[in-house]
């Protein structure tokens, strides 16, 4: 499995590092380290997974002595390896540019986020395609849109009010049960992923 994960890493590599690079830009520009932290974790992520799906790829991986339960499993380790690359150069970007350090809740906030993220984005492609998943992203946020615009005209504000007082919570224990709750999430979408892969008829 480790050559699952180095495999993913070497394909990554040349997207990692414009993406990365991209990532110091936007800290360059004032822009919020939290939201460009989730919004690269996330673009990575289904980078890594659109690659995957291209068939000479495919055919190769499952072709190997590997189970497809250690596909799967290589799949979401090297998720959770991508966010903290992110994170980390987030961390690290922000001290150089700025002279700041990137708070741990904003990084706890931030990783929690993206493996939220990617729990529900997985098991997704591994039952369709991410294609369809692109599909299904544009008319969620068609429907954000129309709640913004006609239903909750103050939605945004909720949402940073919300981002807001999760950060300033002092509570280490409601911490701790939200990061319980979020790998939870993410150990049972690690499951049915194994489960939908294994059933799967190429």
């Amino acid at each position: 499995m480790f050559n699952l994960i180095r495999k993913d890493l070497t394909l990554q590599k040349k997207t990692l590092a414009l993406l990365l690079l991209g990532l110091c830009i936007y800290l360059f520009l004032d822009a919020s380290p939290l939201w460009v932290g989730i919004v690269f974790s996330i673009a990575i992520s289904m980078n890594a997974i659109s690659m995957d799906e291209k068939s000479s790829i495919h055919m190769l991986i499952n072709s190997l002595p590997y189970t497809r339960k250690e596909i799967v499993s290589s799949k979401y380790i090297v998720m959770v390896l991508f966010t903290l690359m992110v994170a980390a150069t987030i961390f690290i970007g922000n001290f150089i540019i700025r002279g700041e350090l990137f708070e741990w809740k904003d990084i706890l906030l931030m990783v929690g986020i993206v493996m939220v993220a990617i729990s529900l984005m997985l098991p997704f492609c591994y039952k369709f395609k991410s294609n369809y998943l692109l599909i299904a992203t544009m008319i969620g946020f068609g429907v954000y849109l129309l709640v913004v615009n006609f239903v909750v005209q103050n939605l945004n504000d909720r949402i940073r009010e919300l981002v807001h007082m999760l950060l300033s919570l002092e509570n280490t224990q409601l911490y701790f049960l939200i990061g319980l709750l979020v790998i939870t999430l993410y150990i049972g979408s690690w499951l049915l992923s194994i489960r939908i892969y294994r059933n799967k008829v190429f």
